[in-house]
């Protein structure tokens, strides 16, 4: 890599970067408030919240790379345009090519880091991150239980706590159970505790009495216990239990899924997801030549390059447009439209480089005036 190339690949990786870093966290801070009811109702941990939405970056990371690539490209190449760097180089006998040879590094880099998050890291950490969410929403004995208030531990039973001490005993416990309308029943306890188990979540009560009341037979029924263990087995479910998303599966799970009737209905979709996998990747490499053609083709003018910059916005916003309709295509219109879903970012590569590499077409000139008689 020569000194003018190294120059050109630094101005462009450092603005990439900066809109790849910029990008990444808008995404990220905005998604990030659909999970704050996790914190607010689940009594999450700021630690544990954290991490959860830090497993969501590899996939907007994948988002963000070719949309940086392609404004990093933009910016660049206008900037030394406006300060007539690609000119002067232009001058020294460098083609379109040489010019645009910094940028294309910068694409495969980028492609191949998009493949990569594609591949292995956005299914391992969204996998990640739906075990978890998962295991909040879903295993009771993860709910963390707020003093003073009656909170719904899981369907038909309510907990309240009067007071919940930092070695995690509970003093003052209150628990309603009415899964069963015709007999309610509830619990007082002066003390207890929430703990998890092989068989599911139990509360372990001391000093209190069990109150059942047979609506049907207008009785109530008063047991007076030294201890008492309330068990909910059945009512958390482990995370093994659960369909997996495409988005969390590798690749060879989503071409070849087991042979189960879920999988089976949800075929097409996995199928579709794999291919997308395979294809985004390849629009940071279209989008790189588009911002290419559009600055580095035809005659270089000192005027300003706004129209040909709008056109290459345009034409990326087309690109990404028909791939999201594609991808809803291939849903029902099967091979043929998945086709489409890899000759859409190809199809720009060729058609860029030839306007690179063409000739600019010259005005006519001017036939010379003939000299007036004298």
């Amino acid at each position: 890599m020569d000194g003018i190339t190294r120059y050109i690949f630094r101005q462009t990786l450092l603005a990439a970067a900066f809109v790849a870093l910029s990008v990444t966290c808008a995404i990220w801070l905005t998604q990030s408030l659909r999970f704050v009811d996790l914190i607010v109702n689940r009594g999450l941990s700021l630690t544990t919240f954290l991490f959860l939405v830090m497993l969501l970056v590899p996939n907007f990371l994948a988002i963000a790379l070719p949309i940086s690539a392609f404004l990093a490209v933009l910016f660049t190449y206008n900037k030394m345009n406006n300060d007539s760097e690609l000119i002067a180089l232009r001058a020294t006998g460098l083609g379109p090519i040489a010019l645009a040879r910094p940028a294309l590094i910068l694409s495969l880099l980028f492609t191949l880091a998009v493949y990569s998050l594609n591949l292995y890291f956005l299914p391992t950490a969204y996998r990640e991150f739906k075990d978890l969410q998962f295991q909040i929403r879903n295993n009771a004995a993860s709910v963390l239980l707020q003093e003073g208030v009656f909170t719904p531990f899981v369907r038909g039973i309510t907990v309240y706590v009067r007071e919940r001490q930092r070695s995690g005993e509970l003093a003052g416990l209150l628990v309603h159970d009415s899964r069963d309308p015709d007999k309610a029943v509830t619990y007082i306890a002066e003390s207890g505790a929430l703990v998890s188990t092989m068989d599911g979540p139990r509360v372990v009560m001391a000093q209190g009495n069990r109150q059942e009341y047979d609506r049907k037979g207008q009785r109530l029924s008063v047991l007076y216990f030294d201890n008492y263990t309330l068990d909910f087995g059945g009512l958390s479910r482990s995370t093994e239990d659960r369909w997996r998303e495409p988005r969390e599966r590798y690749l060879h799970e989503l071409f070849y899924p087991e042979d189960t009737e879920v999988d089976r209905v949800h075929a097409t979709r996995l199928n579709i997801e794999g291919h997308q996998r395979l294809v985004t990747p390849l629009h940071t490499l279209a989008f790189t030549i588009i911002a290419l053609a559009a600055l580095l083709s035809g005659q270089f003018t000192r005027r300003g390059q706004l129209g040909r910059i709008l056109a290459a916005i345009l034409a990326a916003a087309i690109v990404q447009i028909a791939s999201l309709g594609l991808i809803n295509l291939a849903a029902k219109a099967g091979t043929w439209a998945i086709v489409l879903m890899y000759a859409n970012p190809l199809l720009p590569i060729p058609i860029g480089l030839w306007l690179m590499l063409r000739r600019p077409s010259r005005p006519p000139l001017a036939s010379p005036v003939p000299a007036a008689a004298e």
